[in-house]
């Protein structure tokens, strides 16, 4: 089960909920905006950073990790990116705090003794989700994150409960939303049904969630097979931005992803926990379209030139592809090539 976008998920809809773990919340809780950064040189990736309001003076900065397998070298890769950040950013931020969000203890890195009076004093929460609690006593976003660590044979009656007490306490929009998410976790964990039997499970439709309902709508309104491909597209850009910010660039791969790329490629893309996975796979399924495009036009082409066209960015593959009607011989192909890198230079 991939739980990183689930936390993703729920931090972007509501930041306040890591506060939610925490004794001491800060007093501007409410006011924080989650994010997600990646650092260069070295390339790290924090989960989830949560930063304060622009303020004078300056607020404290939050880093979050969700740790569901053991990692040996977690605290180590979490102090260097946390403090590589703070260093970086330092004129923003008056404090950093880290919280670490594991399903039990029997998951935490074995070796702490160098990170002692790190993990002792105020500055680190280690949370537990195994010892919060019944999950119906919980906040509702809590609650979701404790369901995901529930055995199956517990997970469909309380996956139920949280749905009957959202639909009694909740706004209808946030009931949405919270159920939307409890039926993301059913599918994750019961990787062994069909929708069918997960919607059986719950007592509700997944069709009926935001996302395939406008998926569907698209398709209908077409009603032709190019509207399905549309429905399925936008069904799977809308589901990949839910969790992740897709800059234009990636969105526009996924509604240039063809037909067969959509059904091969639209479990991978949903099971990655981070943007530079999405990326990657894009970025490959980019090339691969093209690359076959060339073969049917140009034919076999020298190794060299296949380099050349693999060594492009996403952007000017994304222009290659539009430019390939006015490239029919591999010369004018390496001349196109060599055009943009002039121009670059």
């Amino acid at each position: 089960m991939r739980r990183d976008s689930i936390f993703y998920q729920l931090f972007q809809q509501s930041p306040v909920l890591l506060f939610d773990l925490l004794e001491e919340p800060p007093a501007n809780a409410d006011q924080y905006r989650f994010d997600s950064v990646a650092i260069k040189e070295p390339k790290f990736e924090i989960d989830g950073v949560f930063l304060p309001p622009e303020a004078d003076p300056p607020g404290i900065v939050f880093y979050c990790e969700v740790q569901f397998q053991k990692d040996e070298r977690l605290y180590e890769r979490l102090f260097g990116e946390s403090f590589l950040h703070f260093y970086r950013n330092r004129d923003r931020f008056s404090d950093w705090r880290a919280v670490i969000i594991y399903p039990s203890r029997a998951k935490e890195q074995s070796d702490i003794y160098p990170y002692r009076f790190l993990l002792n004093g105020d500055q680190v929460h280690r949370i537990y989700l195994d010892t919060l609690g019944d999950a119906q006593q919980l906040p509702f976003g809590v609650a979701l994150m404790v369901l995901t660590t529930v055995r199956e044979a517990e997970a469909p009656e309380q996956a139920r409960a949280l749905i009957a007490r959202s639909q009694q306490e909740l706004t209808s929009e946030r009931q949405q939303a919270i159920i939307e998410t409890i039926a993301t976790i059913m599918v994750y964990k019961f990787t062994n049904l069909s929708r069918l039997e997960v919607e059986a499970m719950l007592g509700l439709s997944l069709q009926e969630t935001r996302v395939y309902r406008e998926a569907r709508e698209e398709g209908r309104e077409e009603g032709r097979e190019e509207g399905q491909i549309r429905g399925e597209r936008k069904l799977l850009l809308n589901l990949l931005q839910q969790r992740f910010p897709l800059s234009e660039t990636l969105a526009r791969c996924v509604t240039n992803l063809a037909p067969e790329q959509i059904q091969s490629l639209a479990a991978p893309l949903l099971s990655f926990s981070r943007l530079r996975e999405v990326e990657d796979c894009l970025t490959q399924a980019t090339l691969n379209r093209i690359s076959a495009q060339l073969a049917a036009k140009i034919g076999e082409m020298p190794e060299r030139l296949e380099r050349s066209v693999a060594d492009l960015s996403l952007p000017r593959l994304q222009q290659l592809e539009n430019a390939l009607a006015e490239l029919p011989t591999a010369d004018e192909l390496e001349a196109w090539i060599e055009a943009g890198q002039d121009s670059a230079d």
